[in-house]
């Protein structure tokens, strides 16, 4: 199933690392799917285990949150784990987690 594939590969993104909605499309197989992951994480109910607040658009820009105050909870998380922001987005070229392909 798409969704449980997405929540395992969002379980992975460690710590002090995002992952953009695209990539984890790319990753479970259907790289046009980025609104489907987008949406996978919108019905998460289980944020301690699966870490959507680790995924970000392909610009680095932070949307949709719907924990705690939305946006800045989650920037607030990824500024706690190490994740290096320029401005309101995230610095992809150092916080990008650099999971391949198998």
């Amino acid at each position: 199933m798409f969704r449980q594939k997405i929540y395992d590969l969002a379980k992975k993104i460690p710590k002090g690392n995002v992952a953009t909605y695209g990539q984890l499309a790319t990753l479970a197989g259907s790289p046009k799917a980025a609104r489907a992951v987008g949406m996978c994480m919108s019905q998460n109910h289980n944020p301690e285990i699966v870490p959507c607040h680790r995924v970000v658009a392909s610009n680095g820009k932070l949307t949709g949150y719907s924990m705690g105050k939305g946006i800045s909870t989650k920037k607030a998380m990824l500024i706690k784990e190490g994740v290096i922001f320029i401005g309101d987005r995230v610095d992809l070229t150092v916080s990008q987690w650099k999971r391949k392909l198998k």
